[in-house]
């Protein structure tokens, strides 16, 4: 394994289970005590951990921490829900919409129940059981549960993706950056966000003004990916500018 796969692990390790033991790392990894404390302390210097005795853990308000569903419905909830009406306006009957995990995506997914025809596929278990009881073709990627946000990742859902081809792709983030791109707190999710924007033909941004400027751990894509971003009137001048800037259409709610 090399160098940066392994800090890479370890970063996983802490966003899965929230805390490293370097005893436990150096058993399973096969690799000294004392080189797996330099990489804690490499990580720590980057601002990625917290140092501990014997470990570290994911410090508050870093780019690991991935809040809940049930904690980010709490969040900018009327924005979301203006959001979602935007977004269902963009859509027509009988086309395949791509829905990624998320509280403003699965407010999407309710504001699409006044359709009649559509394929929806999503890596969203929770999206899936909101359309259960639709007349849509609902199509679940597969993958592992990430308990936390009820979203199939790895690369059963990464191989399902690529098979798929999207009219449209309505794409929650934790943050945007116009400099850096679009980017969530875990990795496996960015990498089936990935596949998702290759499958489409049209890529919609969907977040509130708070997700501007703000960086998380992984990189989905460029903002070069992005073709639509939907998100609420609270949105600052100079973030306008920079999407603007990028050829982006700006739709304000």
């Amino acid at each position: 394994m090399l160098i940066e796969e392994r800090r890479q692990h370890i970063l996983s390790l802490i966003e899965r289970d929230g805390r490293v033991l370097v005893s436990e790392l150096s058993d399973t990894l096969g690799i000294s005590r004392i080189t797996i404390r330099k990489d804690l302390d490499h990580l720590e210097s980057k601002g990625l951990v917290q140092r501990t005795h014997g470990g570290a853990l994911a410090p508050q308000g870093s780019a690991l921490l991935d809040p809940s569903l049930k904690e980010k419905e709490q969040h900018q909830h009327r924005e979301k829900q203006l959001i979602a009406a935007a977004a269902a306006k963009l859509v027509k009957e009988g086309q395949c919409v791509l829905l990624d995990s998320g509280s403003t995506t699965t407010a999407i997914a309710r504001a699409l129940r006044e359709f009649s025809h559509l394929t929806v596929v999503t890596n969203a278990v929770n999206i899936a059981a909101e359309l259960a009881g639709t007349d849509f073709d609902v199509i679940l990627t597969g993958g592992s549960l990430r308990k936390n946000s009820f979203s199939l990742v790895g690369p059963l859902a990464e191989d399902v993706l690529r098979e798929i081809r999207a009219d449209i792709l309505f794409l929650g983030v934790d943050g945007f950056d116009p400099q850096v791109g679009l980017t969530t707190p875990n990795v496996l999710e960015s990498r089936v966000n990935r596949a998702m924007v290759h499958s489409a033909t049209r890529v919609v941004a969907v977040c509130d003004s708070t997700k501007f400027f703000r960086r998380s751990m992984a990189l989905i894509v460029p903002p070069t990916a992005i073709h639509t971003v939907i998100t609420d009137d609270q949105i600052r001048e100079e973030d306008i500018e920079a999407l603007q800037g990028l050829g982006i259409e700006l739709i304000v709610v």
